[in-house]
């Protein structure tokens, strides 16, 4: 069965890349339209756009993040550090009107118009956040940042299994735009790319939704299993992910470490799973999302009863993703993720999958440490991971006269 799940990976995913990013960047947004939306009247309308850290890492209560995202990558085309900081500042600039929400300003008959009018004359904040991050590549010896590069920016590694595609990696300045709606997004996406044209090109596009807790509890991927349920929260989680490491650039603390994995899921071939071997392969019960020896989701499982792996398989996924041992503890991660559905390939099979994104301190310690106790896990043949990148969150814009990587460009 492998065999038949790498040639389909083989024939479907390395042959369509280019379709790929053609559907990722002129259509993901419609499809995700089509998913079904949580009632937003129980959601906070906007998120504080200045503080110390970026608002779309941990959101604050009530804690739901926005069901609709688009991670959109851009290689700058500025030719020196000034331009660099004249395009932040003008990323800044849109991003907090965005975040604000209010009345485009009226130009005139006589000139373009000054907003698309996607979302009618009125824009709403509709808990809009725009998450800047950047990448290794924005180091390199085009503006003398070298020295100022975080000690973990690297580019992304490839793990085995991994098939990395040039066409959806990396990249000098990562976005990620949320909102409760998908035209929210794209509409935000539409202005910034407007407004920042002379200084950067985008690289690769993917849209992602979220669907609403069904029933309850944490969302669900395109797998069938409930996503993210042991999160950490609260202090713990801003302990896990804020970077204060006097090792760091000045600059730099108050950021967080990004990592962002696009993986196809091969979801015609999982429908074809008993259940017994699907929770077995998750460690979890897909109706309620219960570890294998509890009765509800939030039921923390016990391993230290269950050695041999007689309940929940020592392979599992949520037992080598997270061990729950002393010494394993601080390597856990913030998860933000969303699904993604592009269609179907050329050979009309269907491409979708999982933005599997998260935030840490220390990217060797919490993540990779992680991913290398996945290697060979049993889901590997239903998953293929091809893109993505590491980026460094920037911290926050402090005030009205703050702007994106200030501390770095200044």
């Amino acid at each position: 069965m492998s065999l038949n799940r790498r040639s389909f990976l083989t024939g479907g995913l390395a042959g369509t890349a280019g379709a790929a990013l053609g559907a990722g960047l002129l259509t993901g947004g419609a499809r995700a339209d089509a998913h079904a939306i949580t009632d937003t009247r129980t959601l906070p309308p906007s998120y504080p756009f200045h503080g110390k850290h970026q608002a779309g890492v941990l959101m604050p209560p009530p804690a739901h993040k926005q069901n609709f995202a688009c991670f959109a990558a851009f290689d700058t085309t500025t030719a020196s550090r000034a331009e660099l900081a004249g395009l932040m500042r003008a990323l800044t600039q849109r991003a907090r009107l965005l975040a604000a929400g209010g009345t485009p300003a009226d130009l005139g008959v006589g000139h373009p118009p000054s907003d698309s009018d996607v979302l009618g004359p009125a824009v709403p904040a509709d808990g809009l956040t725009v998450t800047a991050a950047v990448g290794a590549s924005l180091f390199d010896d085009r503006y003398g940042l070298a020295a100022q590069r975080p000690a973990g920016l690297t580019p992304m590694g490839v793990f085995p299994n991994d098939a990395p595609d040039p066409a959806w990696l990396h990249g000098d300045l990562m976005l990620q735009i949320c909102a409760h709606h998908p035209d929210t997004v794209h509409h935000a996406l539409r202005d910034i790319a407007k407004h920042t044209r002379g200084g950067m090109q985008l690289r690769y596009r993917m849209d992602g939704f979220n669907s609403p807790p069904r029933p309850s509890g944490t969302p669900r991927n395109l797998l069938g299993f409930k996503d993210g349920t042991a999160n950490p929260t609260g202090a713990t989680a801003a302990g896990l992910v804020w970077v204060t490491d006097t090792r760091e650039p000045a600059w730099a603390r108050g950021g967080s470490y990004q990592v962002l994995r696009i993986i196809r899921m091969l979801v015609e071939f999982w429908d074809r799973v008993s259940i017994n071997e699907q929770q077995n392969m998750f460690g979890r019960r897909r109706d309620s999302g219960a570890p294998l020896d509890g009765n509800s989701e939030f039921d923390t499982p016990n391993y230290a009863a269950d050695p041999h792996g007689n309940v929940i398989p020592l392979d599992a996924h949520i037992r080598l993703a997270n061990p729950r041992t002393p010494a394993t503890a601080n390597q856990r991660i913030i998860r933000r993720s969303y699904n993604y559905d592009l269609g179907a390939d050329e050979n009309g099979n269907l491409e979708t999958g999982h933005l599997f994104v998260c935030y840490q301190q220390d990217v060797k310690h919490q993540f990779e440490t992680i991913q290398t106790r996945l290697i060979n896990e049993p889901l590997v043949d239903y998953v293929q991971p091809f893109g993505g990148g590491y980026f460094y969150t920037l911290p926050g814009v402090r005030d009205a006269n703050d702007w994106y990587g200030r501390g770095l460009l200044t």
